[in-house]
């Protein structure tokens, strides 16, 4: 197995795609068994993990999620656990069968299992598309109940693999989820990754699948050259409109975030001004600078007729631009003008670019936002607490469960002013314009991060400083 895998384990399979990469490892000399054992005695080694010398319990459904559970509770018995397997059905599938045949613990009733240290779902994988009948719910949620810590084994039972979707209501909530093989989409989608715990991925040597979603990573960013200046770092113009608070907030995350000068323009200057920050009330001039090389307008815009002025401006300067708040609801097709955007939706707003771009606003979240940037030609960054981003041609990146302490007035901001400010210093092409909202997307989940709980907007714009220092000159990390 290659020793560097951490790009091919950062993709995001749908469980057509797992299917067909585990049929190519055994086109290539593996076998199901072999897979499952691999499968298993990696998720077995976190099981041990959380477990220490504690008692464990496995329930064993009737699939190959069943059979990596045997093979698992195997591996906790060699390794000294005291563990004890509930079967919820007889397997049905060869693999599952032979990984029972080759366990020598305890096979006990339901009945019998007394209070415990970790119980680990096995009863069905990521294949599951059907509610699970209510003796398995309740044999589920019973287990459960009795033990401190609960792992879930590839996806918790009760979840649709590719949606997130809870086909049960009253699932358990999880400490742990092991995927394995390669992440589902269900580990960053709502509601299922906010019951998952922690989670954790298996290798088992799948390669990389053209097409696949991929993992938000955290970014590469190196410091400026030496010669550079404050231009040539990148000049960030913002335009703010009826209330400029917000766009000051996107102004103090964008100062922070590696641009080299950031100037707002401002029918109306706001109270407080930082000293690094240059205001001018000559929106015009700003956008027929041609040291600007990119734009943020949106943040405190509001939806007057001279809003949608100020928009149409924008666009029609052909800067590469951030498209966030009331500008979203103003926008049309014919405003765009071919400049690289990048859109920045929360659910509402996603709802009225669908609208005005003649969209269904039919689909998962992930299919919604690739045909907005197929149709807009913008990227997207579809906000909210499985946020993702799409980029025309179809590249799908999904960022990690982020800090819920977000839901808080501003933050939306403090994003916008994040990708602008990475937009500002990086080139005008669609590859560049993707990599500033993922750098930006990740800046905001680690100033969040780092900020703790209960933080203001305002608060975490100043933590994005932090949170490059966090990621400069630092390689690839992903998820695991």
């Amino acid at each position: 197995m290659p020793r560097c895998r951490e790009p091919v384990l950062s993709q995001v399979l749908t469980v057509a795609q797992m299917r067909a990469a585990e049929e190519d490892l055994i086109a290539a000399g593996s076998t199901v068994d072999a897979l499952m054992q691999l499968a298993g005695r990696g998720a077995g080694e976190w099981v041990r993990r959380i477990a220490g010398g504690g008692s464990v319990t496995v329930l064993c459904g009737p699939g190959n999620n069943g059979g990596d559970g045997w093979v698992i509770a195997e591996y906790l018995r060699e390794h000294g656990n005291a563990v004890q397997v509930v079967q919820a059905r007889e397997p049905v599938t060869d693999a599952a069968r032979n990984a029972k045949a080759l366990y020598r613990g305890a096979v006990v009733s339901a009945g019998s299992v007394t209070a415990g240290d970790v119980f680990v779902d096995c009863l069905f994988g990521s294949g599951l598309t059907r509610a699970l009948p209510d003796d398995l719910l309740a044999l589920l949620c019973d287990l459960a109940a009795l033990h401190r810590h609960r792992i879930a084994i590839d996806l918790p039972s009760g979840i649709e693999s590719d949606s997130g979707a809870a086909l049960n209501e009253g699932l358990p909530e999880w400490s742990l989820t092991v995927a394995l093989g390669a992440w589902k989409h269900a580990h960053f989608a709502m509601p299922a990754c906010s019951k998952m715990g922690a989670v954790r991925l298996v290798d088992i040597g799948v390669a990389a699948l053209p097409g696949a979603a991929r993992v938000l990573a955290k970014p590469k960013l190196e410091a400026p050259a030496a010669d550079a200046h404050k231009y040539r770092r990148g000049m960030l113009g913002i335009v703010a409109g009826e209330m400029p608070g917000a766009a000051l907030l996107a102004a103090t995350a964008a100062l922070r975030a590696g641009a080299g000068y950031v100037k707002l323009a401002a029918q109306a200057a706001p109270l407080v001004v930082p000293p690094e920050l240059v205001v001018t009330g000559d929106a015009a001039g700003m956008l027929a600078d041609a040291r600007t090389s990119a734009l943020l307008v949106g943040p405190g815009l509001g939806r007057s007729d001279e809003a949608s002025r100020l928009l149409a401006a924008a666009l029609h300067a052909g800067r590469p631009t951030v498209v966030d708040a009331d500008a979203l609801v103003l926008l049309r097709p014919a405003m765009l003008s071919g400049a690289q955007c990048i859109l920045t939706p929360h659910e509402g707003e996603m709802s009225a670019l669908e609208r005005a771009f003649g969209l269904s606003g039919a689909g998962l979240r992930r299919d919604r936002a690739l045909a907005l940037a197929e149709v807009s030609g913008a990227v997207v960054v579809l906000k909210g607490p499985d946020t993702l981003i799409a980029a025309p041609g179809g590249e799908t990146v999904l960022a990690p469960r982020a800090s819920s302490w977000l839901s808080v007035a501003g933050t939306g901001d403090v994003l916008a002013g994040a990708i602008a400010s990475r937009l500002a210093t990086h080139c005008q092409d669609l590859e560049q314009a993707l990599r500033a909202a993922e750098e930006g997307l990740w800046l905001h989940g680690e100033a969040a991060r780092l900020c703790g709980p209960a933080f203001t907007a305002g608060e975490l714009a100043h933590a994005v400083q932090a949170a490059l220092k966090a990621c400069h000159g630092g390689g690839y990390e992903g998820t695991s």
